[in-house]
């Protein structure tokens, strides 16, 4: 069943005499459960592309699409309330407010939601457990390596239970030990949660554990590979270099 779909999305810079398209008629869907993966040269939109289906960035024209719901047409709040109950969002910088816990900033989605503390920090809790970090729940982000801080991130990213997951170079910042687990993390999401994931990437080797790879150049969609999780890294390295050339 389709969730993410967008039609001819569009975001352009500059002035009428000197336009740039960041993304240029994007259209393309992501189904419930599905893992795709956006890869390109640098300055070719994935990042831009990615805000615009997080509601985080207005398009110049083109519509998205969440559940059905045209995101254009909600006002901030509604937009805002959408955000945290749709989506879950994890960034190659952890985001983590330095003065609380892993628990604490785990359950900060439902707070701002309104649910009792109690409750919040109980459904952080399992989050936490689900992500392997349980056992750090108390401890607050300088006290954290880099991959456990971003599995407090994926943790609260899962905390509401969003049908989405957005990943803007979510390992950009990791070794390659803690990159794989993250993204093993992710797939289970997929597989064992039935989270859809949308991930920024610049890495073969974390695209190749994606269903499908939507290859961006100049900010318009010139290629797809459909993987379903058994992607081979070296392929798509290759692929993506003969994209940068051409």
């Amino acid at each position: 069943m389709q969730l993410v779909h967008t039609e001819s999305l569009t975001k352009t810079y500059g002035d009428v005499d000197h336009p740039v398209h960041a993304v240029n008629g994007v259209s393309f869907d992501v189904k419930e459960g599905e893992f795709v993966a956006i890869m390109g040269p640098s300055g070719s939109g994935k990042s831009t592309l990615l805000y615009m289906l997080g509601g985080l960035d207005h398009p110049t024209s083109g519509k998205v699409f969440l559940r059905g719901k045209d995101l254009g047409t909600l006002n901030d709040d509604a937009l805002s309330q959408m955000r945290r109950a749709e989506i879950g969002f994890v960034f190659q910088f952890f985001n983590l407010i330095p003065v609380l816990t892993a628990r604490e900033n785990a359950a900060m989605p439902m707070i701002l939601d309104g649910v009792p503390r109690a409750e919040a920090l109980r459904r952080a809790d399992e989050a936490l457990d689900k992500v392997g970090i349980g056992d750090r729940k108390t401890h607050r982000p300088a006290e954290l390596s880099g991959g456990q801080q971003q599995r407090v991130a994926l943790a609260r990213a899962l905390v509401n239970n969003p049908p989405l997951i957005l990943g803007d170079e979510p390992t950009g910042n990791l070794d390659s030990r803690s990159s794989e687990e993250v993204v093993t993390l992710l797939r289970r999401a997929t597989d064992d949660w039935g989270r859809s994931i949308i991930l920024v990437t610049h890495d073969p080797r974390i695209a190749a554990h994606s269903d499908r790879i939507v290859f961006l150049k100049d900010g318009q969609v010139v290629d797809e590979n459909k993987l379903k999780g058994q992607g081979n890294a070296d392929q798509i390295r290759d692929q993506l270099s003969k994209i940068a050339v051409h």
